[in-house]
């Protein structure tokens, strides 16, 4: 692990953008700030979390607009 080259880098970059944007996204179209992401790397938080957005009711929805 002493040597981690720049291309290990751009990899876990890009990855870890096309893991993140969708999800921005969604959370974005549900009508719930982006910023909720960050709470998707805090361990075993994220997991209540997905739920809680899972089985709650959408601000977008209860406006009426989809």
């Amino acid at each position: 692990m002493d040597n981690v080259s720049l291309w290990h880098w751009v990899i876990v970059l890009v990855l870890l953008a096309i893991y993140l944007i969708p999800l921005v996204l969604v959370i974005r179209k549900a009508g719930y700030s982006g910023w909720w992401i960050l709470i998707m790397f805090v361990p075993l938080v994220n997991i209540v979390m997905l739920w809680i957005f899972a089985f709650a009711d959408w601000p977008r929805l209860r406006g009426g607009r989809v």
